[in-house]
């Protein structure tokens, strides 16, 4: 039996969906793990039935850009959508991760991972970090470093606002969400056998 990793994502412009899907196929790559995508457009009934795949995960990943300084409001929709949930304590002990991209290398992003890190731990759920050392942080660092944005909290992405997502998150962007995808599988394996 697979354990299964839901990832709820919001992307307005295609980039922060490109980032969802490393992630999955970073999730994909450990044997033994299946993995969903679920944009949060799809949980705006209160009976959706990706709200039942949500609840039935050993792990779910949260996604969105960085607007202003924190996640997107359709993002936020989902979250106080998600109190029902909360009062019957139905994610409690679920595994959590995070990822997000914004236009600016820094964009405030960090403030995005900590309201995803609050989020789950008022769910109950257990928080599993991005474990990368900072990359381009030295003289023979670049940007094709993986954590080139030098996050612990969750992958991060920077897109430049001119371009469309079939140049944006860079490969080394979507090499550090791929590696957070298959670091959530592994520590779902490790958590649930």
């Amino acid at each position: 039996m697979s354990e299964s990793v839901v990832i709820i994502y919001y992307s307005g412009y295609g980039h922060t969906e490109k980032q969802a899907e490393a992630v999955a196929a970073g999730a994909l790559e450990v044997a033994g793990v299946d993995c969903t995508l679920i944009p949060v457009a799809s949980l705006e009934s209160a009976d959706a039935e990706g709200w039942h795949t949500v609840d039935a995960a050993s792990a779910v990943i949260f996604g969105s850009p960085t607007y202003m300084g924190s996640a997107a409001a359709e993002f936020k929709k989902f979250m106080e959508a998600s109190s029902g949930r909360w009062m019957a304590g139905k994610w409690q002990d679920k595994l959590a991760a995070g990822f997000t991209n914004s236009g600016s290398h820094n964009g405030d992003k960090q403030n995005t991972l900590v309201e995803f890190v609050t989020f789950a731990a008022q769910h109950g759920m257990v928080w599993i970090n991005l474990n990368l050392a900072p990359g381009n942080n030295s003289s023979a660092g670049s940007i094709n470093d993986l954590n080139r944005l030098g996050a612990s909290l969750g992958a991060m992405a920077q897109s430049n606002v001119d371009v469309g997502p079939d140049e944006g998150p860079i490969a080394s962007d979507l090499e550090t969400a791929k590696s957070l995808g298959r670091r959530v599988g592994q520590s779902t394996l490790r958590w649930n056998t």
